[in-house]
């Protein structure tokens, strides 16, 4: 039997992850060239192309995306079994690579890894925010964090927490524009649309005995950032949907006011999803770990 070549696909693991052939071969300190014959030989004990290759761009064929996450598997348990053998856990070092929703990366998951990195001042995190659904093997990520219905996917999703949201506006807009007191009161009303959803145009509404309603907001503004919407609500433009983490402050201090409180649907799950691997590094399991007890508090 034919053993795999395991430094070939740990190699191409490598230059999706660095998204280049000469960033590859300076992370792992060999030569471009052979970077170069390790993904040829892969490409010809496979008999396809992994990449498309211009003088401009690298990109995988359909063959290296499928593939990709196998190669990105293979790479993590081998580093995972080196690092086992070598008992690094008293003093984890090195590069920890984590994605997070914007708004909440900012207000709950930076200040959690500030405490982290104060534990283990050998440990660098390498922290991406991006409100758009990130893919974890092409982005070389450890791991994620996502607000979302987690579809059915060769990922592994951990529910941590519930995200609840609330339909609000300022109390000068409620005192200009009344309260709606059923979502279809809505339709005489301005909203703010966050766009970073599947269907924005749609607000869905569901209470206790099972009745649902599907509306249609008039938009007055629309924004991928959360964020963005808090100086229109508070200057009464409007009434939005936003969740707790970024709202809270404003709920607390009364200048934002919630309403149709008995139309709160299912609260969104805040899931930790990884690569489909068991087995990872210490330092990144000591910080998922960590991570996920802050948040789940």
């Amino acid at each position: 039997m034919r053993l795999p070549d395991f430094e070939a696909w740990a190699m191409f693991a490598a230059v999706v992850e660095h998204r280049s052939f000469t960033d590859a071969a300076r992370a792992m300190s060999v030569s471009k060239a052979t970077v170069s014959k390790a993904i040829t030989r892969l490409e010809q004990h496979l008999d396809t192309s992994l990449f498309s290759r211009t003088s401009r761009r690298l990109a995988l064929t359909e063959s290296g995306r499928r593939l990709a996450d196998h190669a990105a598997r293979i790479m993590e348990e081998g580093l995972a079994a080196e690092e086992a053998a070598r008992d690094e856990i008293a003093e984890l070092a090195g590069v920890v690579r984590l994605g997070a929703p914007m708004s909440f990366g900012l207000k709950r998951v930076a200040p959690i890894l500030a405490e982290f990195m104060a534990l283990h001042p050998a440990i660098v995190i390498d922290l991406h925010l991006s409100d758009e659904r990130i893919d974890l093997v092409e982005s070389g990520l450890d791991a994620t964090l996502r607000i979302a219905a987690m579809p059915d996917s060769s990922l592994r999703a951990r529910r941590l927490c519930d995200v609840v949201g609330h339909y609000v506006a300022s109390p000068g807009y409620f005192a200009k524009k009344g309260r709606p007191m059923h979502p279809s009161d809505l339709s005489n009303h301005d909203c703010l649309l966050y766009t970073n959803l599947s269907n924005p145009e749609i607000w869905r509404f569901a209470r206790a005995g099972g009745e649902t309603v599907a509306v249609q907001p008039h938009p007055r503004m629309m924004s991928n950032s959360g964020d963005a919407m808090l100086a229109p609500l508070r200057a009464g433009i409007g009434i939005a949907f936003l969740p707790d983490f970024i709202i809270g402050d404003d709920l607390a201090a009364g200048t934002l006011e919630a309403v149709l409180e008995e139309w709160q649907g299912a609260p969104i799950g805040l899931h930790l999803v990884t690569p489909p691997s068991r087995l990872r590094p210490a330092r990144v399991e000591a910080c998922l770990d960590y991570l996920a007890k802050a948040l789940v508090q």
